[in-house]
């Protein structure tokens, strides 16, 4: 079975209180329940974490190498700036594995500073503005068979 590691950074568990007129009302279980249902559907085994510890999700990138797992990665605010983050983003792309960027919002149609992504450019694909459905577009995306 396919394993993929869903991670989600800073801000992610607090889903359903914080700025819901931005994020949407769903919570962070809710997500995990949604994610872990759609990834059975697609015959995925699929972990998902959270953290506000910036080498927290690095550790888990390197992880995912290691043990050869996909990756969903919603880098939240770390999106804009975190090299740290994007190297270890690239490390999973460069052994081949696949690597799919994921925002609830839009990051286009927000604030500037939310315009540039440093790990849009590793990742293999981008979904944003689907709102819990992001998650579920990447997970389908890792799913379909590569030709």
């Amino acid at each position: 079975m396919t394993r993929v590691l869903v991670l989600n950074g800073p801000n992610l568990a607090r889903l359903g209180v914080r700025e819901p007129e931005v994020y949407g009302s769903a919570t962070h279980p809710d997500l995990v329940d949604a994610v872990q249902r759609w990834a059975v559907e697609l015959g995925l085994e699929a972990e998902v974490r959270q953290t506000d510890d910036e080498s927290a999700l690095v550790g888990w990138l390197h992880e995912a190498v290691d043990s050869r797992a996909h990756v969903v990665l919603n880098p939240a605010a770390f999106t804009h700036y975190s090299y740290a983050l994007r190297d270890a983003a690239a490390q999973v792309t460069t052994a081949g594995l696949l690597l799919v960027e994921v925002h609830l919002t839009n990051p286009y149609a927000r604030e500037s500073f939310r315009h540039v992504s440093v790990i849009g450019p590793v990742a293999t694909g981008t979904v944003a503005g689907f709102g819990l459905d992001s998650y579920r577009l990447a997970l389908s995306a890792i799913a379909r068979p590569r030709v």
